[in-house]
C-alpha cells in the first residue's frame, strides 16, 4: 500500500477532490465494505440514535455508502430513511441492500431537501471528503434541514490533515481526504446553530476520528 501523502487538492492535473472520492469509491465500493458489515464502532451508535428518537421518526444518512450498517439498521427499526451517497455505485448497492430507504446520488452540498424535513441526521465519515472551506457551510445546511430539537450524529477529522492516499484499501484507487482539527469542528457546529451535547475521539491507528453528538435548539 503507498503510504498517505500530504497534498494540496487546488493544484495539479486531474485533482478535483470530490471527483477522486467519488471514482475511489466506485472502484472500491465491495473493498470498502461488504453487504454484510457490522461495525463494533457503529453498533451502538445506531442503537442510542434509535432509542432517542420518536417511533416512525425521519433520518437523513448523509454519506450513506452502501447503506450498510446505519440506513440498514435504521429502516429496520421502523424510521423513515433518506440516503445521499456520491458514489453511484454505492448509491446502487445500497438500493439493492436496504429496499425500505430511499437513496439519491448527489453532492451532499448542492441536494435539495426538505427544510425542517428530518429528526436526526447521522454524516459518519463523510465530512473528511470534504474541501474544508465547503464543510462549515454544508453544517449549516444540517442545522436547516433538522426539525427543531432535531439530532446530528457526526464523525469529523482529530488532527487537521489533508492528503491522498494512492492505492487506497489496496485496491489500486486514490483517495482523498481533508480534515480540521476537533476544536475547530466544534466552534464550526456551535456556528451552524448546534448545542454540542458529547464529543469523544473515536481511535484508528495512532490517532483516529472525533465523534459529534449535537441537537438544535428546541
Amino acid at each position: 500500500m503507498t503510504a498517505p501523502r500530504d497534498t494540496d487538492p487546488h493544484t495539479g492535473p486531474g485533482t478535483d477532490p470530490k471527483e477522486i472520492v467519488r471514482r475511489g469509491y466506485d472502484a472500491l465500493s465491495h473493498h470498502y465494505r461488504a453487504d454484510d458489515a457490522d461495525p463494533d464502532t457503529h453498533r451502538p451508535w445506531i442503537a442510542e440514535l434509535v432509542e432517542r428518537l420518536p417511533a416512525h421518526a425521519s433520518v437523513l444518512d448523509l454519506g450513506c455508502g452502501n447503506g450498510v450498517p446505519v440506513a440498514r439498521d435504521l429502516a429496520a427499526a421502523g424510521l423513515a430513511v433518506i440516503g445521499v451517497d456520491l458514489s453511484e455505485v454505492q448509491v446502487a448497492r445500497a438500493r439493492a441492500l436496504v429496499p425500505d430507504a430511499t437513496f439519491l446520488a448527489a453532492d451532499a452540498t448542492t441536494v435539495e431537501l426538505p427544510e425542517r424535513g428530518f429528526d436526526a441526521v447521522v454524516c459518519l465519515y463523510a465530512l473528511i471528503h470534504i474541501p474544508l472551506q465547503e464543510q462549515p457551510p454544508l453544517l449549516a445546511r444540517i442545522a436547516g434541514w433538522l426539525r427543531p430539537g432535531g439530532l446530528m450524529v457526526a464523525t469529523t477529522g482529530h488532527r487537521a490533515w489533508t492528503g491522498t492516499e494512492d492505492d487506497w484499501l489496496g485496491g489500486g484507487a486514490t483517495m482523498w481526504w481533508s480534515h480540521a482539527d476537533a476544536a475547530t469542528y466544534r466552534a464550526w457546529i456551535e456556528a451552524a446553530g448546534f448545542t454540542v451535547e458529547r464529543q469523544e475521539l473515536v481511535p484508528e491507528g495512532d490517532s483516529g476520528h472525533e465523534l459529534f453528538w449535537a441537537r438544535t435548539p428546541a
